[in-house]
């Protein structure tokens, strides 16, 4: 059984890794490219807009 923990925690921490390794890289990328990171924020603002006009009622 504790073998079994073990193999589940590295899973774990492999993923956790994996996720760090790629938002970085993500980070990386947009500043490198400063267009894409434009593109993000804008994207970004129109999805929260549209959030914003679809919570609304309707009247």
């Amino acid at each position: 059984m504790a073998i079994l923990r073990l193999l589940a925690s590295l899973c774990v921490f492999v993923g956790i890794l994996a996720g760090c390794i790629a938002t970085l890289l993500l980070v990386v990328i947009l500043l490198r490219f400063p267009l894409l990171l434009i593109a993000v924020l804008l994207a970004c603002w129109i999805f929260s807009r549209l959030r914003q006009i679809a919570d609304k009622p309707s009247e």
